[in-house]
């Protein structure tokens, strides 16, 4: 009986565990430090957002103008 239960708390401790270092595995790789990653736009994505913004009224011709210069001169 001493056997029976010392071979469960084995199986159990083992399995408790594996699943904990799984566990700290799948949060690690699920984690959001990968998304803090940010891309800057391209020039080109900068202009096209910034003429879409032009496009639906968001920005008026002087505003995409002196945006547009910006983007063009960095």
């Amino acid at each position: 009986m001493n056997r029976t239960v010392i071979r469960s708390t084995a199986l159990l401790m083992s399995t408790l565990l594996s699943g904990g270092l799984l566990a700290g595995c799948a949060w690690s790789i699920g984690s959001d430090r990968a998304a803090k990653v940010v891309s800057q736009p391209t020039r080109g994505q900068e202009l096209i957002d910034l003429q879409k913004a032009r496009d639906q009224g968001a920005i008026n011709e002087d505003e995409y103008q002196t945006q547009r210069k910006r983007i063009l001169e960095h």
